[in-house]
């Protein structure tokens, strides 16, 4: 919508100087008025002002002031009424964004924080990008931006034998119905990448809630649910970054706690340290 928006605004604001232009310019030939008097008679026209002080005084600058009126006036109560549009469009954006990102922050507070720290475990690799994960007060947005860059080119793989698939399952499950709310909510549709996330963690917990032992699975299943662990982790470090961001931009007390609760810090606590 916002693009549409965006596009009419262009036309409008395209005719709107071009007849601005072709009317000074007219004006100024026809009339013999000055490039300000012009401009001036040209604006209030087209505002529907009319003052009267300036006014065609020949037949062909009247022609042309009819021309003006029929081409601008409703030409500038276009740009008027897109430009209020696109304000209003904005400010309904922002406010459903927000909405988002509450539902979000319930997310990692119920289900997020406890899988990234699961999922992290199981990472051989892990050490590689932890560094990179240690957000703290002083992260700049170009920080934020650098961290999600790595962390989009990490590998993210489970190594079987560290998986403890009885616990992983009893933890999905036993927030299985929080995640068929989160799912279940209209607004999540509007972010695609957060949807992706869930999607995949329910799929995982599909995955498990099937299979009633995991104790003795065969070599090919237990790649094949690495590979949904995979897919979860990757979307949920990431979305775990551009939330942290927001945070550190809109809500610092809020970021604060999540900093101190960092999964991926092995000192975290939330007992405030000097």
């Amino acid at each position: 919508m916002h693009n549409h928006l965006s596009t009419r605004l262009k036309v409008f604001l395209v005719v709107f100087f071009t007849v601005m232009i072709f009317g000074t310019v007219g004006f100024m030939y026809i009339e013999k008025r000055s490039l300000i008097d012009s401009a001036y008679f040209v604006i209030v026209t087209m505002a529907t002002v009319g003052y009267g002080d300036i006014h065609p005084v020949t037949d062909l600058g009247k022609a042309l002031a009819v021309v003006i009126i029929v081409m601008g006036v409703g030409t500038f109560l276009g740009v008027i009424a897109n430009v209020t549009e696109m304000m209003l469009a904005k400010r309904e954006t922002e406010s459903r964004m927000q909405k988002l990102n509450m539902v979000i922050g319930v997310f990692f507070s119920e289900v997020g924080t406890g899988l990234l720290t699961i999922f992290s475990r199981y990472d051989p690799e892990f050490d590689a990008i932890r560094p990179g994960l240690m957000v703290n007060a002083s992260w700049t947005d170009k920080d934020f931006q650098r961290a999600i860059k790595e962390a989009g080119t990490h590998d993210y793989g489970a190594k079987i034998e560290h998986i403890d698939f009885p616990v992983l399952k009893g933890f999905l499950i036993e927030h299985r119905e929080f995640l068929e709310r989160l799912l279940e909510n209209p607004v999540l549709l509007e972010h695609e990448s957060f949807t992706d996330l869930l999607r995949a963690v329910f799929h995982l917990t599909e995955e498990l809630a099937y299979r009633a032992d995991l104790k003795d699975i065969p070599q090919a299943d237990s790649d094949h649910l690495a590979g949904d662990i995979k897919r979860a982790y990757h979307h949920i470090v990431g979305e775990w970054l551009v939330y942290m961001r927001f945070l550190k931009n809109n809500y610092p007390f809020l970021y604060s706690l999540a900093l101190r609760l960092n999964p991926f810090d092995p000192g975290s606590s939330v007992t405030v340290k000097g």
